[in-house]
C-alpha cells in the first residue's frame, strides 16, 4: 500500500484522551497469568502487606479468666518499580499491520484506516507480552534496559528467600524433588507433593503454578495408570487426584524454564501496579521525520503476601546433578 498521511496532533490527542485506557492495556494483556493472582492497584514504590494471625481461643466460661492476645503481623514488602519505555514506530507500518488484521477478519471491502487510538493501543498491548514473560523470571537491574530488568519475579524472590533460610524444609514451606518428573511418575510425584502440604494449606482451594510440560506429563501418567477406571472419562486433568478438587493444576507458558512449582491460594500472589496517579503517563512525540515515539511510564512489581506454610509451598525440581547419581 502507498504511504498514508498521519497527523501528529491526532496521535498526541489520542495519547492524552485515552491515557487511562492505554495504561491499562499492559495489565489487561497479562490476564492469562493475572487471573490466577491478585492485582493490587494504586501501589507506587513500596507498601507493606501482612498475614495476620493470633493465638487467642475460647475456653470454658470463667468470669475471672483473661489472656493476652498475641497478634502476629508477618510483614512483607510489595514493591513496584518505576519503568519507562520510548518505542519508536512508523505510523504507516503500524497502520498496515492493523489493516492486514482487519482485512483478514472483515474482508478488504470493509476495512477502514485505523485511528490513532487503535495504533497506540496496538503498541500498548504489545508491552504486556514482556511483562508476562518476566513475571516469574525477572531480576531487578536498575542499569538494565528490558522488562526483565524492571522487577524481581516470583522465582527470583523465591531463590532469595531460600538463600536467606526463610523458605526451607524445616519451615514446612519447601520440598526438593530427588527425581526427574516423567510420564511414568508424574502422578506419584504430584501426590507426594499433595501429601506434603500443611493440612491448613491443603484444606484450601489452591493453585499449583507449573509448566505446561509438567501438566502434559501428569496427563500422560494419569492416562497410563487410570485407563481402566470408570471415572477416568477425560484426558485433561485439572486437579491433582486425591485433593478433593482443591489443588488446581495451572500450567503457564511463562513457567517454561522455571525450576520451581509454587502452591498457594490466589490471594497470596500479589501483582502491584499504579493506574491511579498522574505519575504514570503516555505521550507521543516526533523526534525524527516520519517516525513517532510512544513514550510511557508505569509502576509494576510482584510479591507473595505470605510464605508461611499455611498459605504457601514451593517445590524445587530435581537438578541434573541430583538425578545423575540415580542412573
Amino acid at each position: 500500500m502507498g504511504k498514508l498521511q498521519f497527523d501528529l496532533a491526532a496521535y498526541q490527542e489520542a495519547a492524552h484522551k485515552y491515557r487511562k485506557d492505554l495504561l491499562r492495556l499492559p495489565i489487561i494483556g497479562i490476564q492469562d497469568t493475572l487471573k490466577y493472582m491478585t492485582g493490587r492497584p494504586g501501589i507506587r514504590y513500596k507498601e507493606s502487606v501482612a498475614a495476620v494471625s493470633g493465638d487467642a481461643q475460647f475456653g470454658p466460661y470463667k468470669p475471672s479468666r483473661s489472656t493476652d492476645f498475641n497478634l502476629n503481623l508477618n510483614f512483607r514488602t510489595l514493591e513496584t518499580y518505576f519503568g519507562s519505555v520510548v518505542a519508536k514506530f512508523e505510523p504507516n507500518s503500524a497502520i498496515s499491520t492493523l489493516l492486514g488484521a482487519i482485512g483478514a477478519t472483515m474482508g478488504d471491502g470493509q476495512a477502514q484506516t485505523p485511528t490513532a487510538k487503535e495504533v497506540l493501543a496496538l503498541i500498548g498491548k504489545s508491552l504486556s507480552e514482556h511483562l508476562n514473560d518476566a513475571i516469574w523470571s525477572g531480576v531487578r537491574n536498575p542499569s538494565g534496559d528490558t522488562t526483565a530488568d524492571l522487577f524481581d519475579g516470583f522465582d527470583t524472590i523465591t531463590s532469595k528467600e531460600i538463600a536467606a533460610g526463610n523458605i526451607s524444609a524445616d519451615k514446612g514451606n519447601y520440598l526438593k524433588l530427588t527425581e526427574e518428573i516423567t510420564r511414568q511418575n508424574a502422578v506419584d510425584i504430584a501426590k507426594d507433593i499433595l501429601f506434603s502440604l500443611d493440612p491448613r494449606l491443603r484444606a484450601q482451594d489452591v493453585y499449583m503454578f507449573c509448566s505446561q510440560d509438567f501438566a502434559d506429563k501428569y496427563n500422560e501418567a494419569y492416562a497410563l495408570t487410570h485407563a481402566g477406571l470408570p471415572y477416568n472419562d477425560k484426558y485433561d486433568q485439572v486437579c491433582v487426584e486425591g485433593s478433593n478438587n482443591r489443588l488446581h493444576i495451572i500450567p503457564l507458558y511463562n513457567k517454561l524454564d522455571s525450576k520451581f512449582i509454587h502452591i498457594c491460594p490466589k490471594s497470596n500472589m500479589l501483582v502491584g501496579y499504579d493506574q491511579m496517579s498522574d505519575a504514570e503517563t503516555v505521550m507521543v512525540k516526533e523526534f525524527d521525520p516520519f517516525i513517532l515515539s510512544y513514550i510511557a511510564t508505569m509502576f509494576f512489581g510482584v510479591q507473595f503476601e505470605s510464605i508461611d506454610k499455611r498459605r504457601f509451598k514451593v517445590i524445587e525440581l530435581a537438578s541434573e546433578a541430583t538425578t545423575a547419581g540415580k542412573d
